[in-house]
């Protein structure tokens, strides 16, 4: 059956015309961690392995929501703290996202969200605005478990997001509407920031979306 003129129209606008320029490949190496991240704005497989079982399944939900490829492998002193894994891994991802964006031109730039995920609800805006900010208002009793083994504290999520919007240059509000299970918030949390990137980095037009000439 031939594609109505409609729906070729709308291809082609979400389609990235660069996409196969649209790629990085990042590594850290510090005394405390080695990060490899490779990111493909175009999309495809999504990988993770960091030896927190429940930040591999959080990293899979943000490549798989926001329609990237995603291959994170990090190898962290875990024996002393998580901390060190979760925050380099933040870094190095938004070094990728920063280069394989490149001068941004075209891309939509702005988008929000809203994401249930049963009991919890989560909103999410963002701007690649080339100006890093984190506004993190997700809060988590202080008897809120470690998820997973090796544990992953709910606390670290917030290290995670401000380590990856310092590098990547993105201003980001994340704020919990409502929610008790520390899973379901979490997970809600790393969707919504996925659907939302999924509309900002998407092309829709060209040059550079801002007065100014640069982001």
């Amino acid at each position: 059956m031939d594609e109505s003129p409609e729906r070729a129209a709308a291809q082609q606008e979400t389609d990235p015309a660069d996409a196969g320029a649209r790629s990085a490949t990042r590594q850290r190496v510090t005394k405390e961690s080695d990060v490899l991240v490779e990111i493909d704005l175009a999309g495809g497989a999504v990988e993770a392995t960091t030896g927190l079982p429940f930040f591999d399944h959080m990293l899979n939900q943000l490549g798989r929501h926001s329609g990237i490829v995603l291959k994170v492998k990090t190898l962290g002193d875990l024996d002393v703290d998580a901390h060190h894994s979760v925050e380099d891994t933040g870094i190095t991802l938004g070094e990728a996202l920063a280069e394989a964006l490149g001068d941004k031109a075209g891309v939509r730039r702005f988008a929000s969200v809203l994401v249930p995920l049963d009991e919890s609800l989560v909103e999410v805006a963002l701007d690649l605005s080339g100006r890093p900010f984190l506004y993190y208002e997700v809060p988590f009793g202080p008897d809120a478990s470690p998820l997973g083994s090796p544990g992953f504290e709910p606390q670290l999520a917030e290290e995670f997001w401000r380590a990856f919007v310092t590098t990547a240059g993105i201003t980001l509000h994340l704020v919990l509407r409502r929610g008790r299970n520390t899973h379901h918030v979490l997970e809600a949390s790393f969707k919504g920031v996925a659907r939302a990137l999924r509309d900002a980095v998407r092309i829709e037009g060209g040059g550079i979306p801002s007065t100014k000439g640069v982001l």
